[in-house]
């Protein structure tokens, strides 16, 4: 692979492989056919997945403890032709090296083969199935011979598609696996009023027709799969799996999707489209100069973010409305070069306007080439395209239209480094605006993009609402606010946070990986060398220890027995004789790789010349042979790899201590690898918060009515306030409570995701399940010395069904990291109103929430006080 999987997708990858390994043995063991789906939110990275499944269908993959499968045909059909080579290329792409180009065959008219080859990735859209297609024309028919059928065909064609996949089925060594791309297209019920209303295409496809079986294996892949899950629960003789949901939260999470939608509307009805043109033009000469900014913070000056603004207009938009949304856009942008305005219309002509041009450009083609600044769109790119750079939808369409511009935003979301830049919401956002809508369609616009209501039935707009994302109207951005004192933020970025645990971490690959890392980033010399040296070690001291179990796993290795039954016929009786055998090169090697998976097949393979040494290299082959035996031998003794990876583990949390500070002055890129390596344990690490720069927070509500704030934020706006007009009632008396108290000289409203700028404490859930909770807020006191020390104030509600586990998380965290806080306390609101509060500083309060199994009778105790 050439992008490293992300916890969420490991996950994912690791069920469809279980489901397509269960499916080709319920196909070829029961005669069953299989039907499972995978469910996941646009942006969550649909394509890396997939490309990861594919790689380990043919190359095998240990992780997942997968064997390469020589008999796996992929076809993969959606609806869209224009989608078949992009997609082809992408998951090239995303494969890396692994699989060749050649693997992966658009289908085109020319098409000719009697079946589909095992190993290779067809690319096939409905449209070539339809009837009068050059690939299916001359298709069987009743009462035709088959000389008549070949006549009929296009080339005195050999076979149709029909026929292909017809002899692939039924080729009992092959094993053939449909994906099907957007799955909820084409599950359509028949109407009530039509009701001989044929199949659709890929109904066709999936149930059988004309004599061709109904495909073995149908993976469905779709962010709304709910027609696809319901059509194949219908179909006869096919057994459907349970579905893989991808949580939208932990794909959020991920910072592979930007965190907020931003909207500008007028507040009265007007036309007002040329006003907000201008000032999205603004925003985006803006946008263009803050990304710029970042990269030369960041030392990427050669590939900064070059930002999109999508201008989506009616289907049918007048000449004098194009002609004035362009001259808008030049006179607020005065250096934007003249072809620097592209659109993606249906009929793909020049636009002429006198001395102005505006020529087509292919969807597909926006994201790279970014001399494209300005793009002019209907809706023809709702759908089945994404764009991670574009960042600003400017709508024309007419106010009922809600459903097409919460699609193309949904198309939008991707951030463009695949990544959150920490600590900046303006460049973790998208901005729409709408000057055609009034506030009660912003509303019902706003309530799709969170969740709250249906898009629509074709799903295609999903934009993973209810994921933690925010929709902000009437934004303002928050910075550095000039009235806290330096030492306050010396103080947040010193503060602890905590990693999730991974559940299933792998601590010698975690030690390569960050070997690596710390190779690339100059900060350790040989760092790989050093982290082999000391496995090895570890592997020789377990050798010498486990001498005599090893040399009987060795027996055991080069060892076959067996029995073999004679039936006598004349005494009717059976007769056994046991026999041994050597084991051969190919057993030992078969073992060696089972050895792999136990240290990681580099590490076995390294220590393996580390056993030969330069002094046997005359030994050749023997000698490496007797190296792989006996690690073969080892992987099998017990308590051997668990020895191994506690080693790695102490290895790798030492260096991170050790550079830690040195891995603060990376550049973003570089700190979110080492985040990531932090991560991979099974227990909370401890993280850094890293500053932030920007907050975007809303400053009036949708009637525009301007929201409470409150002084001493970090971050606010130019006169020193700060909008809290998102928190409740008691929520804000805590704030006002904390700000009223000797000592106190700044707060922080902490994210309420677990990005880089938040402080997050790692729990687990009452399924058993490792979650984040981010407490609402951080007060720094200064003392008569001048340091300042923070204190965590979490208004916690009882009612929730996760309470008494977060409360057991925050208590865990105050017992490791107490002592570098002021406090750290819950508070929660009784039904009198009365604010309760617990003190988890104090080992008593920490044991009662342990053994806790109600959190308001833990507030009513009397382990808790009056807040």
């Amino acid at each position: 692979m050439q992008f490293t999987l992300k916890d969420y997708q490991v996950d994912a990858v690791g069920e469809v492989l279980a489901n397509l390994r269960d499916a080709k043995d319920d196909f070829h063991s029961r005669g069953r056919r299989v039907a499972f789906s995978l469910t996941a939110t646009t942006g969550a990275g649909k394509t890396v997945m997939a490309a990861a499944v594919l790689e380990a269908l043919f190359e095998g993959n240990d992780d997942f403890g997968f064997e390469a499968d020589q008999s796996v045909t992929v076809l993969w059909f959606t609806d869209d032709p224009a989608l078949n080579e992009q997609t082809r290329f992408r998951l090239f792409e995303a494969a890396g090296d692994r699989l060749p180009y050649s693997r992966f065959q658009v289908i085109d008219n020319s098409f000719n083969q009697e079946k589909l080859e095992a190993g290779k990735v067809y690319f096939l859209n409905s449209q070539k199935l339809a009837k009068g297609s050059l690939l299916v024309k001359g298709e069987p028919e009743n009462g035709v011979t088959p000389f008549e059928q070949m006549i009929a065909r296009p080339d005195l064609r050999l076979y149709t598609m029909w026929d292909t996949l017809r002899n692939t089925i039924e080729d009992e060594d092959r094993t053939l696996i449909v994906i099907l791309d957007e799955a909820h297209r084409g599950m359509k019920k028949p109407s009530k009023a039509d009701a001989s209303e044929k199949q659709t295409i890929v109904k066709r496809l999936v149930n059988g027709v004309d004599g061709v079986a109904p495909v073995p294996i149908v993976w469905g892949i779709s962010a709304t799969v709910e027609r696809f899950n319901v059509a194949m629960a219908e179909a006869e003789n096919r057994t459907t799996y349970a579905p893989i949901i991808v949580d939208p939260s932990r794909v959020q999470a991920s910072g592979l999707l930007k965190d907020d939608i931003r909207i500008d509307f007028p507040r009265k009805a007007g036309a007002f489209d040329a006003v907000l043109l201008a000032r999205a033009t603004r925003k985006m000469v803006e946008s263009t100069l803050l990304w710029r900014e970042y990269a030369e913070e960041q030392g990427s000056t050669a590939d900064p973010v070059i930002p999109l603004m999508i201008l989506q207009v009616p289907n049918t938009p007048s000449r004098e409305m194009l002609l004035k949304a362009v001259t808008t856009i030049k006179d607020e942008w005065p250096g934007l070069p003249n072809d620097a305005i592209a659109h993606v219309f249906g009929d793909r002509a020049t636009l002429e306007f006198g001395e102005i041009r505006i020529p087509y450009i292919r969807p597909e083609q926006v994201q790279d080439n970014a001399g494209v600044r300005v793009l002019f769109a209907k809706d023809a790119i709702s759908t089945g395209w994404d764009c991670p750079r574009a960042e600003m939808l400017i709508s024309f369409r007419p106010a009922r239209d809600e459903t097409h511009i919460t699609q193309l935003l949904g198309r939008m979301v991707r951030s463009p480094l695949a990544r959150r830049i920490p600590g900046n919401d303006r460049l973790n956002s998208v901005e729409c605006l709408l000057p055609f809508f009034d506030k009660n369609t912003v509303r019902s616009v706003a309530e799709v993009l969170l969740g709250k209501k249906s898009e629509g039935e074709d799903g295609s707009g999903d934009t993973g609402g209810g994921s933690g994302r925010r929709v902000l109207i009437a934004p303002a951005d928050m910075k550095a606010n000039a009235a806290v004192p330096d030492s306050v933020w010396e103080c947040l970025e010193e503060i602890p946070s905590q990693s999730l645990p991974k559940k299933a971490a792998k601590p010698i690959k975690r030690l390569t990986a960050l070997a690596h890392a710390l190779t690339v980033d100059k900060l350790q010399a040989d760092a790989g060398k050093d982290a082999h040296r000391d496995l090895f070690a570890v592997l020789d001291g377990l050798m010498a220890r486990h001498r005599v179990k090893v040399d009987e796993a060795v027996k055991a290795i080069l060892t076959v027995e067996g029995e073999t039954i004679v039936a006598g016929m004349r005494s009717n009786g059976l007769d056994a004789t046991s026999f041994t055998e050597v084991a051969d090169d190919r057993v030992i090697e078969e073992a060696f790789r089972a050895a792999g998976r136990v240290f990681t097949l580099d590490v076995a393979r390294k220590y393996a010349d580390h056993l030969v040494g330069p002094d046997d290299a005359d030994s050749g082959d023997d000698g490496l042979r007797e190296a792989h035996l006996r690690i073969a031998a080892l992987a099998l003794v017990d308590g051997v790899k668990e020895s191994l990876e506690d080693e790695a583990k102490k290895l790798a949390n030492g260096w991170l201590i050790r550079h830690r500070v040195a891995i603060k002055d990376l550049d973003h890129s570089r700190q979110a690898v080492y985040n990531d390596l932090v991560s991979q344990a099974t227990e909370p690490q401890r993280l850094d918060i890293l500053r932030p720069r920007v907050r975007t927070e809303e400053t009036a509500d949708i009637d525009g009515e301007a929201l409470p704030t409150r002084l001493l934020h970090l971050l606010s706006d130019s006169d020193g306030m700060f909008p809290v007009g998102s928190l409740n009632a008691w929520e804000t008396k805590v704030v006002d409570t904390e700000l009223a108290r000797n000592g106190v000289i700044a707060w922080y409203r902490n994210p309420s995701r677990a990005t880089q700028d938040a402080l997050a404490v790692a729990y687990v859930d009452g399924k058993g399940k490792w979650r984040q909770m981010c407490p609402d807020f951080i007060f720094f006191t200064q003392a008569s010395d001048g340091s300042v020390k923070a204190s965590i104030v979490d208004p916690h509600g009882t009612h929730l069904a996760d309470a008494v586990s977060k409360l057991r998380g925050l208590a865990d965290f105050a017992k490791a990291f107490g002592s570098e806080f002021h406090r750290i306390e819950a508070v929660a609101q009784m039904k009198d109103k009365q604010l309760r509060v617990l003190d988890l500083t104090k080992e008593s309060v920490r044991s009662a929430i342990k053994g806790a199994t109600d959190a308001e009778a833990l507030y009513l105790s009397e382990v808790a006080t009056d807040y």
